[in-house]
């Protein structure tokens, strides 16, 4: 009775695991093994029972085992998964802040742009046209002086010529003295 009462409480424990096993986990060729085994062990009598109660101690540490292992697979999964987000979610972060600075950039651009046109066009009241204005009263200055400088090179050489005549007059007058006092 003891031998039957392990044996139904073997094939409990079998039917458990197998049914605790997630069907992903494990291959095909491992489930019909445990199929065979599992048929095999409902159809056997007590003579058998030791020699059942080894495979359903092997085959629940394989089944362990296979749980293990399915378990750390999805763990290592998971984790891959989540550095793939961590990864996509820092290069939409790069994205949105070089979109931004792309943004900023058009937009002084557009500034520089218009500020240069304006310059360019010389409309009154902008700071181009105040440009304009002060290089106009610069190039009259500058065109004032060099005719005040012209005009003092002509009295410049009606002098030098006055000089000269001078000069040969007071000469001549010399020449004359020099004679008469002869």
């Amino acid at each position: 009775m003891s031998s039957l009462f392990s044996h139904s409480k073997d094939q409990l424990h079998c039917g458990r695991t197998l049914s605790d096993s997630s069907p992903a986990s494990s291959s095909g060729t491992a489930k019909s093994l445990r199929h065979e085994r599992l048929s095999r062990m409902s159809s056997s009598g007590s003579s058998d029972v030791h020699q059942d109660k080894a495979t359903n101690h092997a085959e629940s540490y394989f089944l362990r085992r296979e749980n293990r292992l399915s378990a750390r697979k999805k763990a290592e999964e998971e984790t891959a998964n989540n550095d793939y987000k961590k990864m996509y979610e820092k290069a939409l972060a790069t994205n949105q802040r070089l979109k931004s600075r792309l943004e900023t950039s058009k937009q002084e651009l557009v500034m520089i742009q218009d500020q240069l046109q304006r310059a360019q066009k010389g409309r009154p009241g902008d700071y181009g046209s105040n440009m304009l204005e002060v290089e106009k009263k610069e190039s009259w200055t500058l065109k004032k002086k060099i005719t005040d400088m012209e005009e003092q090179l002509k009295a410049k050489a009606e002098l030098k010529m006055e000089n000269q005549r001078l000069k040969d007059e007071n000469g001549a007058l010399i020449r004359v003295i020099t004679k008469l006092s002869k």
